[in-house]
């Protein structure tokens, strides 16, 4: 029954007194009370419109802005921090579009130290998602569990080519780079680019955004269910897109225990000096062009704040000219703040290396070695 249908039946049993009933008409208006505003009593579902973008340290208490004090404090800013995202993301995907992955592997290369599959998998009814899988081929045959990190690529014609060395793009190939030292790595596709086109409007997303984020959360169901896997927690690492595609899955799944953003995010309020449309195509989220740039639902001090206590590595080149690196530090000037209260702050690391949009060898040594001390910590 549509909502238009249940507000003229309810009419109906008001004025109609052949079919008024007093026990029916009170069970539909509590079910209407529900239809219409389930979200109204979510917890900070509408937390955000009070709230700083840039003041972590705030949360809503009954109604009020009141100062975090505690981690149980926070938590609560976190939810509205989710929800705000939803806002401009859509909902992030539940149970209803769980289905069984039904692995399948459409082409294997043997390449020495490991084995690169070509799979698919089903994200949720009627779709189903290429992706490349890296497989230490020690894990496959000892049958030891191997740590597995999500590698996410940037925007780039190949689409997740790139990081599994299938480009000319050497500085993209932190797939081959963690399969070599080990791990099991999978290179899903983001959506609108390459070869991979869902129809998100038919599969009810209103951002290419969150249908990347759900892929990637089923990528990590996928991760568990292999049996040379080890599962508790991984890695999310990428460059540009890959870099806050990166950010967005881990603030909605703490599975990922340690985040790797290379030239992935500032401030909105600071990204092209203040011209966000390149956020709002289709592919990312349309809905920020429905609120002007100083009321936005969420921002990255946010987003970044949301990730702590994790590990969390970022690579902002001084030359970089779609992120100011000065806009990061402000972000993690404040996310800091919330890594404190966990007593982590050395979790947070930032490094300013002089060259471009790059993600250079150096700076991914760096980062492995910090996904090496999580996923592999010393036996």
């Amino acid at each position: 029954m549509s909502l238009g249908n249940l507000r003229f039946t309810i009419c109906d049993l008001r004025i109609d007194s052949r079919v008024w009933c007093p026990t029916r008409l009170a069970v539909s208006l509590v079910f209407l009370t529900f239809v219409v505003a389930p979200r109204a009593n979510a917890v900070g579902t509408n937390d955000w419109r009070q709230l700083s973008r840039t003041n972590l340290l705030q949360f809503v208490s009954r109604g009020k802005v009141a100062t975090v004090r505690s981690i149980e404090d926070w938590q609560k800013r976190r939810e509205s921090i989710k929800a705000a995202m939803q806002e401009v993301m859509g909902p992030l995907p539940g149970k209803e579009k769980r289905r069984p992955l039904d692995l399948r592997v459409e082409e294997e290369s043997d390449l020495g130290e490991y084995v690169r599959r070509l799979i698919t998998y089903a994200a949720e009814p009627n779709e189903r998602v290429p992706a490349y899988l890296l497989i230490p081929k020690n894990a496959l045959a000892v049958k030891t569990k191997a740590p597995a990190v999500l590698a996410l690529h940037q925007t780039h014609p190949l689409g997740q080519k790139v990081v599994v060395g299938l480009s000319n793009s050497t500085n993209d190939e932190y797939g081959v780079s963690l399969v070599k030292r080990g791990f099991v790595v999978l290179a899903p596709p983001y959506p609108l680019l390459a070869n991979y086109h869902p129809d998100l409007k038919r599969l009810g997303y209103v951002s290419g955004t969150m249908k990347a984020i759900w892929n990637n959360i089923r990528g990590l169901d996928l991760l568990e269910s292999l049996p040379y896997v080890q599962t508790n927690g991984f890695g999310a690492i990428g460059h540009s897109l890959g870099g806050h595609n990166s950010i967005y899955t881990a603030v909605f799944d703490e599975r990922i225990k340690v985040i790797v953003s290379s030239c992935g995010f500032d401030s909105f309020q600071d990204y092209m000096n203040g011209n966000i449309k390149g956020w709002t195509s289709e592919r990312y989220m349309p809905r920020l062009l429905d609120y002007p740039l100083s009321g936005l639902p969420f921002d990255f001090y946010e987003v970044i704040g949301a990730l702590a206590p994790r590990p969390f590595f970022v690579n902002a080149p001084v030359g970089d000219t779609n992120f100011k690196w000065q806009s990061v530090d402000a972000v993690f000037g404040e996310a800091r703040k919330i890594y404190a209260l966990y007593g982590a702050t050395s979790n947070l690391q930032v490094e300013h290396p002089d060259c471009a949009h790059l993600f250079r060898r150096d700076m991914q040594e760096k980062a492995f070695a910090l996904i090496e001390q999580v996923l592999r910590p010393a036996q």
